[in-house]
């Protein structure tokens, strides 16, 4: 058996990971993939060429390369489909209870900020909806399902950018500053849950800190909701909720062009 180790620069977060799953999931000559999202590393364990495996991971444009190819006898732990089920369903859930809360309240409080980061979860969700049909290998009908979650994703992403620059050049309300920043607030702790719990099934190598969830770009997402509420209360304007909303929106539009990748 071979194991390749790839470098992976722009995995960070746990969604990423399943659209690398996703993406090598019908190369039967994968034994095994251990993924360490803090150092964007992972070790693919193989029967024959490496080549096949590099070309789907480069297709992501996850800024890629291999490191090495070695031969080895390391003992492969098989991994439990159910267990793997419960915690996507558990992940899953949390993201969509945010989108809803999200959508809900962006909308009651005027802030295109927490629009878009509803949106944000909702990609995250439809993530890891796609990985559920990936475990077990029952993934027949993956690609049509990826590609209508992805353009379905890339409309909102795009009636978000409309909506932005409607309000940008009508008159609205300043966004409840409050609202934004309490549940962003809250959105941050259900993103830390999520990586905990996904870090937590890991293998014993993979390493819980700090400073992996900072780097996530959901927690960054939600920590500049955070800023722009406060900047809205400071200036009473409804331009520091507008950029969020751009800056959030096209975050959105970029995870939809990956998830379309799939379907390829």
């Amino acid at each position: 058996m071979k194991k390749s180790i790839f470098k992976i620069a722009k995995m960070d977060c746990p969604s990423e990971e399943q659209l690398i799953r996703m993406k090598l999931n019908d190369i039967e000559q994968i034994q095994h993939l251990s993924f360490d999202i803090q150092n964007r590393t992972l070790e693919v364990f193989h029967l024959s060429d490496v080549e096949p495996i590099t070309e789907k991971i480069n297709s992501l444009n996850f800024d890629s390369s291999l490191l090495e190819t070695k031969t080895t006898s390391e003992h492969i732990s098989q991994s439990d489909d159910s267990e793997q089920r419960k915690l996507l369903w558990q992940v899953l859930t949390i993201n969509a209870f945010f989108f809803v809360l999200e959508m809900i309240t962006g909308f009651v409080s005027n802030s295109m900020g927490l629009v878009a980061d509803s949106l944000d979860m909702l990609a995250d969700s439809v993530v890891y909806s796609l990985a559920l049909f990936a475990v077990g290998g029952a993934v027949a009908r993956k690609n049509g399902i990826a590609k209508m979650s992805g353009y379905f994703q890339l409309t909102l992403a795009v009636l978000g950018f409309v909506e932005v620059i409607r309000r940008f050049l009508g008159f609205t309300e300043v966004p409840a500053f409050q609202t934004m920043i309490l549940i962003s607030l809250l959105a941050l702790i259900g993103n830390a849950i999520s990586l905990y719990l996904l870090q937590k099934s890991k293998s014993k190598e993979a390493h819980m800190q700090a400073s992996m969830i900072f780097t996530s770009n959901d927690v960054i997402v939600n920590i500049g909701v955070i800023v722009a509420g406060i900047l809205v209360y400071f200036t009473n304007s409804k331009i520091p909720d507008l950029v969020i909303g751009v800056f959030v929106f096209a975050i959105v539009g970029k995870g939809a062009f990956r998830i379309l990748k799939l379907s390829r």
